[in-house]
């Protein structure tokens, strides 16, 4: 597997070397602006309106907004009084429980790839089987591209995964709109509706059940333009009527008993089938 940094965990006196992978890729259409007349891509400039005129890289330096319209220049010598020393250590501070770390923490996954050799693998299996056995992820703190990140190393399957972490300052406060549900009240024949429609449309979690209709749409559409196929925009969705919340929900539980008794009959009518086909052999 192909790794983006390469370095090692460290806890105690206990270092394993991995290498960082990384997990996810979106897999969306790209699209590049073109001028609609010649169908040409267009460039972006560096413009400076005072000026007028357009600037070179080497005219340009970064600026730090402290009120509006007000800047304080930053030059390269002051980043590198405030740089972060190279490491490639990933350094554990402590061990949490991973099903206590929020989701809304989590920033980006990599894969943790083990070394090569078979003695280097060895504490990397130890890490992995002691987190699985005590739910435990490990929180800790690495350099990567000149940034500090915050992380936390779980288990994922038989592999370690590492999630980098926004850090607490990053997340927006949601206290309005906890005030505004604690506020609001049901009644408990609408809560016990509402139950009960969950329940009927639960299920297991599978990935690949849940594909991405609208980037398959735009490709089809696509495909269908570089056909030369005419394409027509599809008629507008009917507005949804207002309906009492009970009576929705009600409805909601029997399209889902519906959906749900239309999905066994095909499996009862193969069984059924599939019986018969037994008996008349074992006749034979």
């Amino acid at each position: 597997m192909r790794t983006i940094w390469n370095g090692s965990i460290s806890f105690g006196l206990v270092t394993i070397p991995i290498g960082l992978a990384v997990a996810q890729q979106r897999k969306d259409v790209a699209f590049r602006t073109l001028h609609r007349e010649c169908g040409t891509p267009i460039k972006q400039k560096r413009w400076c309106p005072t000026h007028e005129r357009d600037v070179e890289a080497d005219e340009l330096v970064k600026g730090w907004e402290f009120t509006k319209g007000q800047f304080v220049v930053v030059e390269d010598e002051d980043f590198e009084a405030v740089a972060l020393t190279r490491s490639q250590s990933i350094d554990i501070m402590s061990f949490v429980p991973v099903a206590e770390v929020d989701p809304i923490y989590f920033d980006r996954t990599y894969y943790l790839a083990p070394a090569d050799a078979d003695a280097q693998r060895k504490p990397y299996v130890l890490l992995l089987e002691a987190m699985k056995r005590t739910g435990l992820g490990a929180v800790g703190k690495f350099v990567l591209w000149g940034k500090e990140n915050l992380c936390l190393i779980r288990p994922l399957g038989e592999s370690l995964a590492l999630e980098t972490l926004y850090f607490a300052e990053d997340i927006r406060s949601r206290a309005e709109i906890d005030e505004a549900v604690e506020e609001t009240s049901v009644a408990d024949a609408e809560l016990a509706m509402a139950v009960q429609l969950v329940e009927s449309m639960q299920g297991a979690y599978d990935p690949a059940d849940y594909g991405n209709d609208y980037r398959e749409a735009l490709r089809a559409m696509l495909e269908a333009k570089l056909a030369g196929e005419e394409i027509t925009a599809p008629e507008p969705a009917p507005a949804a009527p207002v309906i009492d919340l009970m009576e929705a929900l009600k409805q909601s539980v029997e399209q889902a008993a519906g959906k749900r008794d239309g999905a066994k009959k095909p499996a009862a009518r193969k069984k059924a089938a599939s019986g018969g086909r037994k008996r008349a052999a074992s006749r034979s």
